[in-house]
């Protein structure tokens, strides 16, 4: 797609097109990182913290997940 860079403040500014923003979650006030690769910018949005975790969350396994440790009864006002 073709665009024109255009100025914004003291800055330039490129539009970007709704439905390329919508394929990748971007809308106004989206943090993105800016990065310049062989002389081409590129942009990608900055995971939320909780797509982070749940990118974690998903890569418990069978295989990889912790048994549970007996602590011992509770002592005080502790509930378990």
């Amino acid at each position: 797609m073709k665009s024109t860079i255009q100025k914004l403040g003291n800055n330039l500014a490129i539009p970007i097109p709704e439905s390329f923003a919508s394929e990748i979650n971007l809308s106004i006030g989206s943090e993105i990182y800016i990065v310049i690769i062989e002389n081409k910018i590129q942009i990608e949005p900055v995971e939320k913290k909780r797509s982070l975790l749940n990118n974690l969350l998903n890569k418990i396994t069978e295989e990889n997940i912790h048994q549970e440790i007996n602590i011992g009864s509770p002592v005080g006002k502790e509930i378990f």
